[in-house]
């Protein structure tokens, strides 16, 4: 069974930031094949990692909705699982697969649908899924996010970001989703005031660490350049290695 790591967190925490420096320092500690999985609909990882899949999971979707004919009388179930082959993305170590968008108006139930079953099947190849998932709590509800061993959760370093991660955190228990484990990262946190750490203790959250704010993503961002070229120094590079060594040996502990 793979170890897979889900980020999760409120729209603009940076949580597609955290998902990318995971993958690089997996990578970097040589820990590969890699899946990377972007569940967001507002598309981000594959700028973060620098490639993108010929199609996304909801191109096929809106490809084949209602489709009467399948080409040269293959089975329809056949015929989906051809066009999901040009849906993954294969790079150095890490492979990406992007759900999308789905066109036109309506909620992303049945993309969401499409891509656990192909999950299912992709997964078991890899010895280590990293999932961006989408901003908020909905991708938890539709439950995108399952069979995880740790639930990343990321805030800004403000009492309304941990409130957030902290209802995050309830609807994950609500729902009893299969989770094994649950931290909060603090992103772009250069420290802790004594209100906010305060606020952390009294969460319930186990805290995996803080992402200081670092000069050298946003000038990567600016360039075009992926987070997967940031320097070892770098210290949010640094500090999001130092997280996962941490979560890997606790998983080994176990």
């Amino acid at each position: 069974m793979p170890t897979t790591f889900a980020v999760a967190g409120k729209g603009g925490t940076g949580k597609s930031t955290v998902a990318g420096l995971i993958t690089r320092a997996l990578r970097r500690a040589g820990r590969t094949p890699i899946l990377a999985v972007d569940a967001d609909p507002n598309t981000s990882l594959d700028a973060v990692l620098g490639f993108r899949p010929a199609k996304s999971i909801s191109d096929v979707l809106d490809a084949t909705k209602g489709m009467r004919e399948i080409p040269n009388n293959m089975p329809r179930s056949a015929y989906i699982e051809y066009q999901l082959a040009e849906c993954l993305a294969e790079g150095a170590g890490i492979d990406l697969i992007v759900m999308g968008r789905p066109e036109g108006s309506g909620c992303y139930c049945a993309a969401n649908h499409l891509l656990r079953e192909h999950l299912d099947r992709l997964i078991g190849s890899y010895p280590y899924v990293v999932m961006d998932n989408a901003a908020g709590m909905e991708h938890l509800s539709r439950r995108t996010t399952r069979d995880v061993d740790r639930l990343l959760i990321v805030s800004d370093p403000s009492l309304p970001g941990l409130r957030a991660a902290v209802r995050i955190a309830a609807l994950v228990r609500e729902l009893d989703l299969a989770v094994r484990e649950m931290s909060l990262i603090l992103n772009r946190a250069d420290g802790m005031p004594a209100p906010l750490r305060q606020a952390v203790a009294e969460s319930g959250l186990q805290l995996a660490g803080l992402v200081p704010l670092d000069p050298a993503i946003p000038a990567f961002e600016l360039d075009g350049r992926p987070l997967l070229d940031l320097p070892d120094e770098t210290p949010a590079a640094r500090a999001v290695a130092e997280i996962l060594t941490a979560a890997l040996a606790a998983g080994a502990a176990r």
